[in-house]
């Protein structure tokens, strides 16, 4: 009996690459000896996509479609396609072609010898200047804050094995940080190198300010690093304290130099005023993703699905 493999893909607005990218992903299909399922995930998508998957799915029951209500985001929408998947294995990957249908065999490949999860990792982008050293800063400081050590750029080109799924399913985080999450579980991993070719249609939809909430959600979930800073800034000021002290002991004893004490208090208060509104920065941060978790709000909810059947004790 031949293994099944589930694919889940979210999109937004990729009206344009969609059925380029079911095509290609039929067309490995058939050269393999794999049953497959996708899941294609409109997060909230105000082109034509929904249309597009619905034509799909209606010739090719193979195909299950989740359309949100509106855009939930990336990670809610990665969440739903890996709750409804059946596979034996799921791989999740982006619509917009730059995670390249052509490494799916070799990602099998490696399940099928062992690996419980297989990450693709990009060697190489085919980015703008400023997005390559972006990825490299946050990747990097990742991997150094982080408790979870994966070196490299991974993102969410990846196969997981359907026990790694059921695990996963059964978190109840409403910040899910799949990144972070599915290597936590620690089960052996296989990597799958991959230069990262250009988008060739339309445009990302990640903004600047969407990237910098996703690497906040990362750090946070995964490293106690903004909290272990408190403690070298507090070190740092104790030290040159201290010197300041040594100094104007010096100056007096030796210079008889005077120097008023509230000149000094005024700098040196000055300089903790800004530490503490730092300080409150981060707590507030770890405040409201407690905040999140108490509310216990659904991850995402769900307008309508095709060629699916709901469960009844779905997150939605």
């Amino acid at each position: 009996m031949k293994k099944l493999i589930s694919i889940v893909i979210p999109v937004y607005n990729e009206a344009e690459n969609i059925e380029a990218l079911y095509d290609e992903i039929l067309s490995i299909f058939t050269k393999i000896n794999y049953n497959y399922e996708i899941f294609f995930v409109n997060d909230g998508s105000n082109d034509n996509s929904l249309s597009i998957l619905e034509m799909i799915a209606n010739k090719d029951k193979n195909v299950k479609v989740i359309s949100f209500t509106r855009n939930f985001g990336h990670q809610a929408a990665l969440s739903a396609g890996l709750y409804y998947a059946n596979g034996d294995a799921v791989l999740t990957m982006d619509c917009d072609f730059q995670d390249p249908p052509s490494l799916i065999p070799e990602f099998i490949d490696k399940w099928e010898k062992g690996a419980k999860i297989v990450y693709g990792r990009r060697i190489q982008r085919n980015d703008s200047f400023f997005k390559k050293v972006t990825a490299s800063v946050y990747y990097s400081l990742l991997y150094v804050a982080g408790d979870i050590k994966i070196k490299g750029n991974i993102g969410d080109f990846r196969l997981i094995d359907k026990v790694v799924v059921e695990k996963l399913n059964n978190i109840k985080e409403r910040n899910k940080y799949l990144r972070g999450i599915i290597p936590w579980f620690g089960y052996k991993y296989e990597i799958v190198d991959y230069i990262r070719p250009k988008r060739i249609k339309g445009s990302t939809k990640f903004s600047w300010l969407k990237m910098a909430r996703f690497a906040m959600i990362g750090i946070l979930n995964f490293s106690l690093l903004p909290i272990r800073l408190g403690l070298f800034v507090g070190i740092f000021i104790c030290s040159t304290g201290f010197l300041f002290f040594l100094y104007l002991i010096y100056r007096s004893l030796f210079d008889n130099q005077f120097y008023k004490l509230l000149e000094w208090l005024a700098v040196f208060n000055y300089v903790l005023i800004g530490i503490l509104f730092i300080f409150i920065w981060i707590i507030s941060e770890y405040i409201g993703k407690i905040y999140d978790e108490v509310r216990q709000r659904p991850l995402y909810v769900i307008d309508k699905v095709l060629n699916i059947k709901i469960n009844e004790n779905s997150h939605a």
